[in-house]
């Protein structure tokens, strides 16, 4: 069993990761979450998980044992398979998606691509008790990122956003990065930025 491939990051699309490791490069596909933390990096470790089936022999790449464990979790969920698992830790980060889970957000995880109300509830029911012993670090809601004065203005912009088409948890993830960086920004000024980067 392959534990972690540690070497030189050589190609990097935001489904897949090529690393060279002694001479041979390994095709790992990640989500979104590992791919922002390694890219642009020269070498890197990523922490595996082998999917060995009859037609086909899959890695999936995680910048955190953390991810990884959440990711082994999902595919014991009836119904959901690594792409799914891999889609779920795109659109929501480890901490995000233990607070959906333990909060019971079924309508959050409903907008993921691939996720219906039925999986959603499953997700919740299934691993409500077991994403406990992960313990993940910093662990809070979405919307404590941002202080009570902005928590309006946070609302206000993914509300609009999801107006617009836009799903809820990338838009959510958006604006709050964008509060960050621009704690005074108005609510026009936000979803002008949020569409920039959605």
């Amino acid at each position: 069993m392959i534990e972690y491939i540690k070497g030189e990051l050589t190609e990097i699309t935001p489904a897949l990761a090529v690393i060279e490791c002694n001479g041979v490069g390994y095709g790992v596909n990640v989500s979104l979450n590992t791919y922002s933390a390694i890219q642009g990096k020269k070498d890197v470790k990523l922490y595996i998980y082998e999917a060995i089936r009859e037609d086909a022999y899959v890695l999936y790449g995680f910048a955190s044992k953390q991810e990884r464990e959440l990711f082994l979790l999902l595919i014991t969920v009836s119904g959901i398979g690594g792409n799914t698992a891999r889609m779920i830790l795109s659109a929501l980060s480890p901490s995000e998606l233990c607070n959906v889970i333990s909060s019971g957000n079924e309508k959050l995880l409903k907008t993921v691509k691939g996720i219906g109300l039925k999986t959603a509830q499953r997700i919740i029911v299934e691993l409500k008790d077991k994403i406990a012993t992960i313990g993940v670090d910093s662990a809070m809601p979405v919307s404590t990122v941002v202080s009570s004065v902005q928590t309006e203005i946070y609302e206000e912009a993914v509300s609009a956003l999801t107006m617009l088409g836009f799903a809820q948890a990338p838009s959510q993830k958006v604006v709050a990065s964008i509060l960050k960086e621009e704690p005074d920004a108005a609510v026009e000024k936000v979803i002008k930025l949020a569409l920039k980067r959605l």
